[in-house]
């Protein structure tokens, strides 16, 4: 058998991308290649291994199960690769190397201020930051594309590990026009009469919101749902009900012109975690990263809460 049977190494890049943006077109800009070259290169992955990678249905990529296998088998050996690399340029005390992070969009607000003195200590360290709804960033771990995943609300997923590094209290907020505002002593069950903003189903704060109200035997009364906390704020601000967001968000992305409401039983609180799949060993950055936020990164994070 010749020993690039199963691709070279930019063949395999190729095919990675591909499958993951189920487009050749976006492939090729990601790669920075053209079609005509990056389709080259995987018709002859395919004849080097007699299969065929995947179908076209309409606008459509539908990868084989031989295409699948290859994928699956290529992803491996690039984060082997890419280990290595990390794993060698630790003998140079952490001079260089990437950490990969993906987040959901709510912490993208205070993991900046995380990073900066991270990298400040150290300058050669290269930052891959993504920053996606739930499903997306579970899609990602799910693939164990980066080091480390944040979430409000670690997914129900075997063979993962989680930490939890920064309290993540849930307020609720309003306009300065609105009934709430004008209230005092508010419960729980006051918030249930007023038209609420939700985050998208399967968004961490939604649920840690609606557990929260379950097991206080109530329920709101949901009136929008929108996936993004910029969008609740401005919805809030014209007085199209009240909503209940991450006070990092609010911190950290800002809270001018809302009312934060007094309400007993709350803040509900909730954690940010870590997340990272079993599968996959730290690299010595990752565990640096680790490290670091549960120490004077951690201190740091909570400076504007105190």
């Amino acid at each position: 058998m010749q020993s690039n049977r199963l691709g070279t190494l930019r063949q395999l890049e190729i095919l990675s991308a591909v499958y993951r943006f189920k487009s050749i077109s976006k492939a090729a800009q990601f790669l920075n290649l053209t079609q005509p070259t990056l389709s080259m290169q995987l018709k002859k992955l395919a004849n080097q291994n007699d299969v065929r990678l995947y179908d076209q249905i309409g606008k459509k990529l539908v990868f084989t199960e031989a295409g699948e296998l290859l994928t699956h088998s290529a992803n491996e050996i690039l984060r082997e690769i890419e280990q290595l690399q990390t794993n060698l340029s630790s003998l140079s005390g952490l001079t260089r190397g990437t950490l990969k992070l993906a987040v959901v969009t709510s912490a993208k607000y205070f993991i900046p201020h995380l990073l900066g003195p991270f990298c400040e200590r150290y300058p050669g360290i290269e930052i891959q930051l993504k920053v996606g709804n739930r499903d997306q960033v579970v899609a990602r771990l799910e693939e164990a594309e980066d080091d480390f995943y944040v979430f409000s609300h670690v997914p129900d997923l075997a063979h993962i590990s989680s930490k939890e590094f920064l309290p993540n209290p849930l307020i609720a907020i309003c306009a300065p026009e609105h009934p709430l505002a004008r209230q005092q002593n508010l419960t729980l069950a006051d918030l249930t009469e007023h038209h609420f903003i939700a985050r998208e189903p399967g968004s961490g704060t939604r649920r840690s919101i609606e557990q929260f109200f379950k097991i206080h035997g109530l329920e709101l009364k949901t009136k929008m749902t929108i996936e993004s906390n910029e969008a609740i704020k401005h919805c809030v601000l014209a007085n199209l009900g009240f909503s209940i967001l991450s006070s990092h968000a609010l911190s950290f992305g800002g809270d001018e012109g809302t009312v934060k409401l007094d309400v007993k039983d709350m803040p509900i609180p909730s954690h940010w975690s870590f997340v990272w799949p079993n599968g996959k060993a730290l690299s010595p950055i990752a565990n640096v990263f680790l490290r670091y936020t549960q120490s004077e990164g951690n201190s740091a994070m909570l400076k504007p809460f105190s």
